[in-house]
């Protein structure tokens, strides 16, 4: 018997720092999203939006830190602009709400690229992109994907980050096959 209780009290632990570390993670991640429970953060489940995002442009709170990058915080996105915004997955099973570089805009929508924090320095179809310079709490940079951009709704942006370094703007610029007019 007293074997068992070991046990119960080891899963239950067990439970209850996973429980904490999840937690602790969501925190975090909605700090660097600029999302706060009960300011427009949206139900996931396993990291897919189930409910549509809602527009963030005046529920901004007036405390909020901002850096010289941001002047323009809300607005239209243009080209060569990194915004937070809830861009569709690949297979089309769901969104997340992650950086992106804005390639072309219309009144509906833009074509963007994904920013990734994954380190993907192996694959050729991602480039390193300097990442402190629009994130200042970023550990390190994030990866620019330069497979086919994704086009998403005007509703779908959320907060500009900042714009993107000059050598890589000119860069992508210079990929024929990605629009960016």
């Amino acid at each position: 018997m007293p074997e068992a209780l070991l046990w119960a009290v080891a899963i239950l632990l067990a439970v209850a720092a996973g429980w904490a570390w999840n937690s602790w993670r969501h925190r975090v991640a909605n700090r660097r999203s600029g999302t706060r429970p009960g300011r427009g953060a949206t139900a996931r489940t396993g990291g897919r939006r189930t409910t549509p995002p809602r527009p963030r442009g005046g529920d901004r709170p007036a405390t909020k830190p901002r850096s010289r990058d941001t002047d323009r915080a809300t607005g239209k996105p243009a080209p060569g602009e990194i915004w937070w915004a809830d861009v569709p997955y690949a297979d089309g099973s769901g969104s997340k709400v992650r950086p992106c570089l804005v390639l072309r805009a219309d009144s509906r929508g833009a074509d963007v690229l994904k920013i990734t924090s994954q380190d993907k320095s192996d694959r050729d179809d991602h480039v390193r992109i300097p990442t402190r310079d629009w994130d200042p709490g970023a550990e390190h940079d994030s990866y620019l994907s330069l497979t086919e951009p994704a086009r998403i709704s005007s509703a779908a942006f959320a907060d500009r980050a900042g714009n993107c370094d000059g050598d890589l703007w000119r860069r992508v610029r210079s990929l024929h096959h990605l629009p960016t007019r």
